[in-house]
């Protein structure tokens, strides 16, 4: 009876995939959080990057430091393995501290690093020196004081492609004149030098205050130590000082040129570029790369250059070279690396800094590009710039103390 019924045919359980990411979706909240950690690792492509060896390199660094703080570059030398610890301080006292312990000290100029190779060099511990890029000394000031002095004769328009400039070149000779009270060819009391409100006749700014440039701390800046050379070789009729007793009298000449600003910044270009820095300190000595990297943030940020903010390009002038010391092994594959590294050479440029080709040693012409293709003005000098001369070490360390008043290594006067 039952054998002629037909079998009953077997259910059919269909079976639907879900779609790939909802699929993801149920896998992560599934499975434990570290699980995840190592699926995502895998799908971008950094598996091998935590688990990678990392270099801690102990750092002394001056200004210098804007480039290894920078986030991109923190990244850039993650990926090859190195963390970068920073102290900040100041070039000279960069030099003059101890730095056992350091792998790398990457003070502003060549004085500073001059100073610590000698004495490496004294104990027999020799050091590698690396120059990855360049940054000129320039006086930053804003477009009124700009074109205050240029009405007085003491500054310069560049050319600009177009627009109004952002670069000038100043005389320092006619800057420093006015600074002790030499105005078109009539001497005062050279202690009673010319005021902004003095010379301005349009009443642009409105200035009481003496006609100085403002500086970081002569005691520890480079920048500041650089300008002082500069003022002193201007001083000295073009040239530099050759004896002790020359330098020692000089300095005491330049003094009132360089400490009647008012306690110094620690910090030259933050004061520059806050919102009060006109009130505070009208031109300030800077580097160049930080009035760039200003520059090229805000037209990042506007869609334009911060037109109210110039630089001063000194008639007389020196190219300052900061040079990264490396005392280890570590430090040393830390310069390498910057030095050659085409990722990092590319992000300097980012950060206004004038790089130099890794073969040559000669500055390239990428920033003049990088700039170009952003529609920033490019920095030019004239040709009749004067290229001034540092005394040499001994000298210049001995202008620093007098006029600073600096203390010496054991803290005194």
């Amino acid at each position: 009876m039952f054998a002629n019924r037909p079998a009953a045919e077997e259910p059919r359980l269909a079976v639907t995939r879900p779609p790939r990411r909802r699929l993801r979706r149920v896998l992560a909240s599934a499975l434990p959080v570290p699980v995840v950690g190592l699926v995502l690792l895998v799908a971008s492509g950094n598996l091998l990057l935590p688990l990678r060896q990392v270099v801690d390199i102990e750092a002394k660094m001056a200004s210098k430091r804007d480039f290894f703080q920078d986030p991109v570059v923190e990244r850039l030398l993650m990926k090859h393995g190195f963390r970068v610890r920073i102290t900040n301080m100041g070039s000279r006292e960069i030099a003059k501290q101890d730095y056992e312990g350091y792998d790398v000290v990457f003070p502003s100029g060549q004085p500073a690093a001059d100073l610590i190779s000698r004495e490496r060099a004294r104990v027999n511990r020799p050091v590698l020196l690396y120059r990855p890029f360049v940054s000129p000394i320039v006086l930053a000031t804003y477009r009124e004081y700009a074109e205050v002095l240029t009405a007085e004769g003491a500054a310069k328009r560049l050319s600009s492609s177009g627009g109004r400039p952002m670069y000038y070149t100043l005389d320092m000779r006619q800057f420093l004149d006015l600074a002790r009270g030499k105005r078109k060819g009539a001497q005062r009391d050279p202690k009673d030098g010319y005021r902004w409100d003095e010379i301005d006749r349009n009443d642009h700014v409105r200035n009481g205050n003496k006609i100085l440039a403002q500086t970081s701390d002569i005691c520890e800046s480079n920048s500041a130590g650089t300008y002082l050379g500069l003022v002193a070789f201007v001083e000295h009729g073009n040239d530099a000082p050759d004896s002790e007793a020359e330098a020692e009298q000089l300095a005491r000449k330049i003094k009132p040129l360089l400490v009647e600003q008012g306690l110094p910044s620690s910090e030259r270009a933050e004061t520059y570029l806050s919102p009060d820095g006109q009130s505070i300190a009208p031109v300030s000595v800077i580097y160049e790369h930080q009035f760039l990297a200003h520059q090229i943030g805000y037209e990042a940020r506007k869609g334009a250059t911060d037109d109210e903010r110039v630089l001063l390009y000194p008639s007389t002038r020196f190219v300052t070279e900061p040079q990264l010391v490396a005392l280890t092994g570590d430090g040393a594959r830390l310069g390498e690396l910057v030095s050659e590294d085409r990722e990092l050479q590319e992000r300097a440029r980012e950060l206004g800094f004038r790089s130099r080709n890794a073969t040559s040693g000669a500055t390239s012409d990428e920033l003049t590009r990088f700039l170009t293709e952003r529609q920033i003005p490019v920095p030019t000098t004239s040709a009749d710039d004067t290229r001034a001369v540092l005394p040499s070490l001994p000298l210049l360390e001995k202008m620093i103390e007098i006029v600073g008043d600096c203390p010496d290594r054991t803290g005194n006067q």
